[in-house]
């Protein structure tokens, strides 16, 4: 009889979720560990925290010289850059240029950062300052202190690639859930499609809409979790890229897609270019769907959205 295994874990400093469905519980968990293996390999990777990592490297020696990479690193950044093209630079993986002592979203903070001192690091972010060499598989940051980070589409590849470990261990259904960046396949063990909740801002707990999805994947970028309110007004953690400012007006953005990586790199710049821009541009994209809550609590929804 097939039964849904689950379990929690904290991998890249966030809680994910594992469920795989399955008729053995002994094989479940050892599929299970195997798509635990792979985020944290990947976590290696793509971490900053870490002198030795790749990511580092090419950090270090910004300004410098090209490092070599793997090819997936590689390939991983081109795809951003790809979306860095697509959503006009409100996605940028140089975002790290823009030091986080600026930012601390504790509920400390009582003012905004001097926008002067934020504008001297602005300079360095910037996407067309990532120069590939495909032909050496280098990556080389053109101004001394750029920095990358992969903050912005490191849980939605990790959540895809663990996926496609439990896919190629012969799993047919289950959730990769990166802490609220899930990719799904297959059935629930009843056979019936996954059944997402979409978050209400102002009550986490509580959603406001359920969709059903299969080989879907999901991501979400809210101000509900961390925020910091100064002179009555609301900042987001989202950090706007061309302005070093956190974003304001819109509380949650909920963007549908069938892959992970994907879903995560969108939800962001979603959130940023301001509601019309973004749906214009959801609305371009095949196989692309986003749900937008305002500050308002108005929501907004891309084309082929069918809210229950």
């Amino acid at each position: 009889m097939l039964r849904e295994f689950k379990r929690p874990q904290k991998l890249m400093g966030n809680a994910f979720e594992i469920t795989v469905v399955s008729s053995d519980e002994k094989s479940a968990y050892d599929h299970i560990d195997a798509a635990i293996d792979e985020i944290r390999r990947i976590e290696k990777l793509l971490t900053t925290f870490s002198d030795d990592s790749q990511t580092n490297l090419i950090n270090q020696n910004a300004g410098i010289k090209p490092v070599k990479v793997d090819r997936e690193i590689f390939d991983l950044i081109e795809r951003s850059l790809r979306i860095s093209r697509i959503t006009d630079g409100y996605f940028d993986i140089s975002y790290g240029g823009i030091d986080k002592s600026f930012w601390n979203f504790d509920r400390e903070m009582k003012e905004l950062p001097n926008p002067e001192k934020i504008k001297d690091h602005l300079k360095l972010v910037n996407y067309q300052n990532i120069i590939l060499d495909g032909d050496n598989q280098t990556v080389f940051l053109r101004e001394k202190g750029m920095r990358i980070g992969f903050g912005g589409i490191g849980k939605g590849y990790a959540a895809e690639m663990a996926k496609r470990i439990l896919m190629e261990r012969g799993v047919k259904s289950g959730i990769v859930n990166a802490s609220g960046d899930l990719t799904t396949w297959g059935n629930q063990a009843d056979g019936k499609p996954w059944t997402v909740g979409i978050a209400d801002p102002d009550n986490a707990k509580q959603p406001f809409s359920y969709m059903n999805i299969t080989d879907m994947a999901v991501a979400t970028s809210g101000n509900y979790e961390k925020f910091v309110v100064i002179n009555g007004k609301k900042y987001s953690h989202t950090i706007n890229p061309k302005t070093g400012m956190p974003v304001s007006g819109v509380k949650s953005v909920t963007v549908f897609c069938p892959n992970a990586e994907i879903a995560d790199a969108m939800a962001t710049p979603v959130s940023i270019m301001g509601i019309d821009a973004a749906l214009g541009m959801i609305n371009q994209i095949n196989h692309l769907e986003c749900i937008i809550i305002d500050d308002e609590d108005r929501i907004y929804s891309s084309q082929n959205i069918n809210l229950k």
